[in-house]
């Protein structure tokens, strides 16, 4: 007799066959390395993009109940507070992820009979909350001006354009300054998630609005606590009205216990840290991995500390990967669906922990894998 369950063998055969099957990798990370089955390899996957380092906290009990129950610490008025100082809004709202903040924010906000103007790359948390908040979706082509303001001429009485500031498969930067400027235009909302630029750029790590100047433009953030400030949790900030809504509405918070309260106050600690000195040896490692890897003959279009290495075809970027790890770097081959089919690719992550002499390692092992695979 089959198991009931048995189509799910049939389901995994299938992604095992396409090469696209995952699998966990136990690891344990230290700084910018990373020991996987007693090998230590360095370490170019992690988001921890500053590597801020701070004294270790004592765990309180923690209080498991949504925060509308039992589970508000008054530590979360504290670093809320800090957020919308940081963002230039009114107040912020912690949520315990950012895949969370941005299911509960956009649901909570857009509804059905409104427009969504999506750029084609965003996140998949972002794709899912447009999704489920019932409204019209428009997906425009990626960083396409001309496209989104086409689709803006839509009849809807609302319209919100959603983008990331950096890209998190690409490292590009979005066309802010002109997204901004179509919006106004339209009477447009426009809603950001910042996890990849909020703490790394702009004056005093206040994201990728505040680079191009264009922080009091935008309506509504979504940022990360657990990237560049390398802690946990996600958060929003806006007007107060917005966030009195999403306190309200949002049932990825509503409906969910609370982050940690030590947790909380570990991301007080990394946020009130010196991060400049570390913002700055951040971007002087990427600019030298960069430039490295360019004068390998690698097409390197990123400018961030997202560095992207096409490889096309997902079985090629697993062969690729596995030499890597062979010669000691950790660097994941990231393939569809997170990213469209035959654009499968490495995506480098550099960080502050990584030293020269590391990076020099790093551009050694992929001068060795770019001529072995032929891509340089």
């Amino acid at each position: 007799m089959k198991s009931k369950l048995n189509f799910v063998n049939i389901k995994l055969k299938s992604i095992k066959q396409e090469n696209l099957y995952r699998e966990l990798r136990e690891g344990i990370v230290k700084g910018p390395l990373i020991t996987i089955n007693k090998k230590k390899l360095l370490n170019l996957c992690s988001n921890d993009y500053l590597g801020i380092q701070v004294t270790k906290l004592a765990i309180k009990q923690i209080q498991s109940s949504s925060r509308l129950v039992s589970g508000n610490d008054s530590s979360f008025k504290i670093l809320e507070t800090k957020l919308a100082k940081h963002k230039s809004q009114e107040q912020g709202l912690v949520f315990p992820t950012g895949y969370m903040a941005n299911l509960g924010s956009i649901t909570s906000v857009i509804q059905k009979g409104d427009l969504i103007l999506s750029d084609e790359r965003n996140h998949a948390s972002i794709i899912e909350g447009c999704r489920l908040s019932g409204a019209k979706i428009s997906v425009y082509k990626h960083n396409d001006i001309e496209d989104l303001n086409q689709k803006l001429r839509s009849k809807e009485k609302r319209k919100f354009i959603i983008t990331e500031g950096i890209f998190s498969m690409d490292g590009d930067f979005a066309n802010l300054k002109q997204i901004v400027e179509i919006a106004q235009k339209n009477n447009a909302i426009t809603i950001l998630d910042d996890a990849h630029g909020d703490f790394v750029i702009g004056n005093d790590g206040k994201g990728t609005p505040n680079h191009f100047g264009v922080s009091k433009k935008i309506d509504l953030y979504i940022s990360s606590l657990s990237k560049g400030l390398g802690s946990f949790g996600g958060y929003i900030a806006s007007q107060k009205n917005v966030i009195d809504l999403c306190i309200n509405r949002s049932k990825s918070f509503i409906y969910t216990s609370a982050l940690p309260s030590f947790l909380v106050e570990f991301s007080l600690k990394r946020f009130e840290s010196n991060r400049k000195k570390q913002q700055e040896k951040l971007w002087k490692n990427v600019r030298h991995l960069i430039t490295g890897l360019r004068q390998l003959g690698y097409q390197i279009n990123s400018e961030t500390h997202i560095i992207p290495i096409i490889i096309g075809s997902e079985k090629n970027a697993l062969t690729f990967g596995k030499f890597l790890f062979y010669k000691g770097i950790y660097a994941q081959p990231i393939r569809y669906p997170t990213v469209k089919r035959n654009k499968a690719r490495i995506r480098i992550s550099v960080s502050a922990w990584l030293s020269k002499n590391q990076i020099d390692d790093a551009i050694d092992v992929f001068e060795a894998a770019g001529k072995k695979f032929d891509i340089i």
